[in-house]
C-alpha cells in the first residue's frame, strides 16, 4: 500500500470560536508578566477566596483520606447538602437522588445536551448569552439557535417569543437554555415569567435547562429556580460564583428521576466522578454563608460604584443588572468594533474587560462587558485609568 504522508484531519467538531474573555486574560497576563499593572475586569471569577471554612475541609481532607474516585453522581453527604439548600432556600424538597455532582457547571452542561438532545437538534439561546453554550453545542454536532432579546422586552424571554422562535426555527427545537441572572446583561426573570416559560416548554415538549449559577447572587428580588415549575426542568449550578470555588471545578445539577440513570451513565464513562477533594470541600460551604454574605454585599457597593461613575466617563448606556456580577454597556456612541475597543482599553490604559462578540455574534460589536466580581480597590482603580483615557473617544 502506498503511504499517505498527508497530515491526518482535524475534526470540524473542534471548529468552534474561542472563548474571548479568556483570551483576554491571557493577553492581560502576558502584560503583567512584562511588568506591565493590569486591572482585571474581564472575567467571571469573585476576587476572594474560597470560604476558610471551605479551605480547612480541604486540609483536612488532604491529610487524612486517600481522595480516590468516588460515585460518579457524587459524594452522598455533598448530595445531601445541596438538597437541604434547596429546602432552606426555595422551600423545596429535592431528592438527594435526583442531585448530580459535576465537574463544574461545564460539566452540569454537557451531561444535560447528551442526555437529553440527539445530534441536530436545535437548541434555543436567549441572546446576549454566555458563549460557551454555543461552542459547546457545535462541538456535539448539535444547533445553536440565537434567540436575539430586546430592549423593549427589558432584555427577558416570554412565552410569546418562546412559540415564535420554536415555529419559525430552521431545526427541531430540542431545549431552551436560559440563565438568570443572566450572564452578561444580569437579567432576573420573575417568578411568574419564569412559569409561565417552564409551563409552555412542557407543553410544547421543549426541555428547559436552567442555568442558575449566579444564584443567591442578585440586588433586589430573589431570583426563583425553574425546579418550582417544572418537573422536567433540569437545573444547573455551580460552586463558582456566589461560593467563591472557580478553580476547584465544582457544580451539581438536579435531574428529573427518570433521567438519574443517564446522567450516571454518561458522567461515569466522561469523568469517572468530579473532583474528591472539591467534593468534600464544597460540603463545607453552605456553612459558610455569613463570610459569603460579607462578600456579595462587597458586590453590591462595587455594582453602586460603576453605576454612579460609568456615565460621567462615556459608558452611559448600561443593561439591567438586577443579578451576578456585571455591566454590560452598550458602547455604540463610542465604537462599532468591540473588540478592537477592548484591545486598545487593555494596551492604553491597563483595564482588561470582555467585548460583547462573545455573547452576541450579531450585536455585540457595540457591547462591552465589565466585571465588579473584584475588590473596591480594583474598581477605583479602573474608574481612574478609564476617566484618563483619552483615545477611547471615537
Amino acid at each position: 500500500m502506498k503511504p499517505n504522508n498527508s497530515s491526518p484531519k482535524l475534526s470540524r467538531r473542534g471548529n468552534v470560536d474561542s472563548f474571548i474573555a479568556m483570551d483576554m486574560m491571557s493577553r492581560a497576563q502576558a502584560l503583567e508578566q512584562s511588568g506591565r499593572d493590569i486591572v482585571h475586569l474581564e472575567v467571571g471569577q469573585p476576587g476572594s477566596p474560597a470560604p476558610a471554612l471551605v479551605r480547612e475541609a480541604a486540609t483536612r481532607a488532604i491529610g487524612q483520606s486517600v481522595l480516590g474516585y468516588t460515585e460518579a453522581l457524587g459524594i452522598m453527604p455533598l448530595r445531601e447538602a445541596i438538597s437541604q439548600h434547596y429546602a432552606d432556600l426555595y422551600e423545596l424538597n429535592i431528592d438527594p437522588a435526583r442531585i448530580a455532582v459535576t465537574t463544574g457547571s461545564s460539566g452540569g452542561f454537557l451531561l444535560s445536551f447528551l442526555a437529553t438532545l440527539d445530534a441536530g437538534a436545535g437548541v434555543l439561546l436567549p441572546t446576549p448569552h454566555y458563549p460557551a453554550y454555543r461552542n459547546m453545542l457545535k462541538a456535539l454536532d448539535l444547533e445553536p439557535v440565537i434567540w436575539p432579546l430586546r430592549e423593549a422586552d427589558d432584555w427577558q424571554p416570554d412565552v410569546a417569543g418562546l412559540e415564535r422562535m420554536i415555529a419559525s426555527a430552521a431545526v427541531p427545537i430540542g431545549a431552551l437554555l436560559l440563565a438568570s441572572p443572566s450572564n452578561p446583561a444580569g437579567t432576573v426573570v420573575p417568578p411568574e415569567r419564569l412559569k409561565a416559560l417552564a409551563e409552555a416548554c412542557d407543553r410544547l415538549g421543549v426541555r428547559l435547562i436552567s442555568d442558575e449559577i449566579y444564584h443567591r447572587l442578585t440586588y433586589g428580588s430573589d431570583a426563583p429556580t425553574a425546579l418550582a415549575f417544572s418537573p422536567r426542568a433540569i437545573v444547573v449550578n455551580s460552586f463558582s460564583k456566589y461560593y467563591c470555588m472557580t478553580g476547584w471545578r465544582i457544580g451539581w445539577m438536579v435531574v428529573p428521576p427518570d433521567m438519574t440513570r443517564t446522567i450516571e451513565r454518561l458522567a461515569q464513562n466522561f469523568f469517572i466522578s468530579a473532583p474528591a477533594v472539591s467534593q468534600v470541600s464544597a460540603t463545607a460551604a453552605f456553612a459558610a454563608i455569613e463570610e459569603l454574605e460579607a462578600i456579595r454585599s462587597g458586590y453590591a457597593e462595587n455594582r453602586k460604584l460603576l453605576l454612579r461613575e460609568l456615565p460621567g466617563i462615556g459608558f452611559d448606556r448600561i443593561l439591567p443588572t438586577d443579578g451576578a456580577f456585571y455591566l454590560y454597556c452598550d458602547i455604540a456612541s463610542l465604537t462599532n468594533d468591540s473588540f478592537e475597543f477592548c484591545r486598545r482599553m487593555l494596551e492604553d490604559a491597563g483595564v482588561a474587560a470582555t467585548p460583547g462578540l462573545d455573547f452576541d455574534p450579531e450585536r455585540g460589536n457595540r457591547f462591552v462587558r465589565f466585571s465588579f466580581a473584584g475588590t473596591s480597590e480594583h474598581m477605583m482603580r479602573a474608574l481612574e485609568r478609564l476617566a484618563a483615557w483619552k483615545p477611547m473617544q471615537r
